[in-house]
């Protein structure tokens, strides 16, 4: 293992092998990833680290982009290219950056992404809005509530011992992300380049879209959308599986993704 900092970036890389940048949701930290290196640390070189704002990265304290952050990681370690896995968040960073940087990516795996421009449901608004309030009053305690329900139980499902089990894990993280989640919003950049979402049918890298079929549907239809509209991608479905995937099915992630990376 090997740590460091870059440019404020906390990161860390595990293993030897062919490089593959994992990158964490929008509610997490580098440690979601913890069961997936595990299970792929023999076979490759994984680099994990935490966005601004998140982990043991501090908050931005000027204008930044996130896909300059992601950037300077890569230059740092001297890779060239590398295949790069996100859930959530990190898996719209990571097509964002291949939409930028495609030469600097071998392989692209996308779980549960989000994506720009999308027509939000009535329901996933609402969410957006009653955390936004939540955050604004300084009741982070409401907000974690909201984000435990969304992300961790999602709309399909009722609590259970498992689930408990995985919102104990994420509470920490996500507290201090939605602590940050103001400062990094208000100081985050657009990004310089046309959105990818604009010419995803252009796209050439080997992509791999993953979903849980208990995921938020705004996010199931994403995914449908991504593997249907980026030439050759594959669409896995994680039967029974909500959006957190690299938490909630660690083994079942790291068999795909071997398959996937070769």
């Amino acid at each position: 293992m090997t740590t460091g900092v870059i440019d404020g970036i906390a990161w860390r890389a595990d293993g030897s092998g062919p490089p593959v940048v994992l990158i964490h949701s929008g509610v997490t930290d580098h440690r979601m990833w913890d069961g997936v290196v595990g299970e792929l640390v023999g076979s490759y070189t994984l680099i994990r680290y935490d966005l601004r704002g998140f982990g043991a990265s501090p908050a931005p304290s000027g204008p930044f982009r996130h896909g300059d952050d992601l950037r300077s990681v890569l230059d740092h370690l001297d890779l060239a290219e590398c295949a790069i896995v996100g859930n959530s968040l990190g898996g719209k960073l990571a097509l964002d950056f291949c939409g930028a940087a495609p030469d600097r990516v071998t392989s692209l795996a996308l779980l549960a992404p989000p994506i720009a421009g999308r027509d939000w449901s009535p329901s996933f608004r609402q969410y957006g809005a009653a955390e936004r309030s939540a955050i604004e009053a300084g009741d982070l305690d409401a907000a974690i509530r909201l984000n435990l329900d969304m992300w961790v139980r999602g709309p399909a499902r009722e609590w259970s011992a498992p689930l408990r089990a995985l919102a104990d894990e994420v509470t920490d993280p996500m507290r201090t992300s939605l602590a940050n989640q103001a400062a990094t919003e208000a100081l985050e950049l657009d990004d310089e380049h046309p959105p990818v979402e604009d010419h995803l049918a252009d796209l050439k890298t080997p992509t791999l879209v993953g979903i849980g079929d208990v995921d938020v549907p705004d996010f199931v239809s994403v995914a449908e959308h991504l593997a249907a509209t980026i030439p050759g991608a594959e669409l896995v479905r994680f039967p029974g599986a909500g959006h957190l995937l690299p938490l909630e099915r660690p083994g079942e992630v790291s068999a795909i993704l071997r398959r996937f990376l070769g």
